[in-house]
């Protein structure tokens, strides 16, 4: 099916998939950003899963032999992958938005990709070209600007958001998800259900500290805003983001696929600004050219020259 996919040239409604995935995806750093002071940070986050594996519980049921075995025989990896991928990813970013910008967060965040570059340097023997850490080091010098906001004077004086390292650890935590999730055993699950035991695997992950805000005064949703923040979240964040980006994957490929992530920042600084109220400063262009390019840089694969036949 998927071979016959992207054998056959994109439709428009192909396209308007493609460019809706980085709009998805974005929206989550606008609701976490927004919804501040109205729920927790870790109550959002458990209830943004809990709500995204009740709706996919079908599909789980469906897949219930394949997932039944994935978590009965790896039951660490599955935990894992929901502190990783759900806990620090969720709860962690959405505490972090309380002393950053929506914008600040998804040019922070976007470096991920470069980890993944370094971990599999690191731990599984793979070799990085000069283009790669050409890359990585402009992607790094735009996290700095980012972090010190354009003022090398923050450096001396240590003068740091605490806000933007949470997003950097973030980046660091979704990184090993997505290596993590080349695992093997995890290929045998279907995409949806796959989606939703991690989902379940992030909310159980979440509940505890969801318990500690709860006992110490943490913010409950108590308003019609804060609900259809989180609606969005669940709907819009997690499960729309997830199929375009599938569906994306199955027709143009996963390569041309990855550049809509690279879309991300530009595209959420703009609904920062928009729904957000966000100021546009000189330090997020600096910012946008350092980590697009950079990234761009190290993780769009060369093309091979056509060989000579002659």
């Amino acid at each position: 099916m998927a071979d016959q996919l992207m054998s056959r040239p994109a439709r428009p409604a192909d396209w308007l998939i493609f460019f809706l995935v980085p709009v998805f995806f974005s929206t989550n750093m606008i609701f976490g950003r927004g919804i501040i002071g109205e729920v927790a940070p870790y109550t959002t986050a458990f209830l943004r899963w809990s709500g995204s594996s009740l709706l996919v519980l079908p599909f789980i049921y469906a897949d219930r032999r394949a997932v039944t075995a994935f978590v009965r025989h790896h039951f660490w990896l599955w935990l894992a992958l929901g502190g990783l991928g759900m806990g620090i990813c969720g709860g962690f970013v959405y505490w972090s938005l309380t002393y950053t910008t929506a914008a600040n967060g998804t040019l922070i965040y976007t470096t991920s990709s470069l980890f993944i570059i370094l971990f599999q340097w690191m731990f599984s023997g793979r070799s990085i070209g000069a283009r790669e850490l050409t890359g990585m080091a402009l992607a790094f010098a735009g996290v700095v600007t980012i972090v010190l906001r354009g003022d090398l004077s923050a450096l001396l004086d240590l003068n740091f958001n605490v806000g933007d390292f949470g997003i950097l650890v973030a980046a660091v935590s979704f990184a090993i998800y997505s290596i993590l999730l080349k695992r093997p055993a995890l290929q045998k699950l279907k995409p949806l259900s796959l989606f939703g035991i991690l989902a379940i695997s992030g909310a159980l992950v979440l509940l505890p500290p969801t318990v500690f805000e709860f006992v110490n005064d943490g913010a409950l949703p108590a308003s019609a805003s804060a609900w259809w923040k989180i609606a969005g979240m669940i709907t819009l964040a997690s499960l729309a983001a997830f199929y375009c980006f599938q569906q994306t994957v199955r027709v143009f490929g996963p390569t041309q696929a990855g550049v809509t992530l690279y879309l991300m920042p530009p595209v959420a600084i703009v609904m920062a600004i928009v729904f957000l109220g966000e100021s546009f400063e000189p330090y997020h262009a600096v910012g946008i050219l350092l980590v697009l390019g950079g990234v761009l840089l190290a993780t769009v694969p060369k093309r091979e020259r056509p060989q000579n036949l002659s």
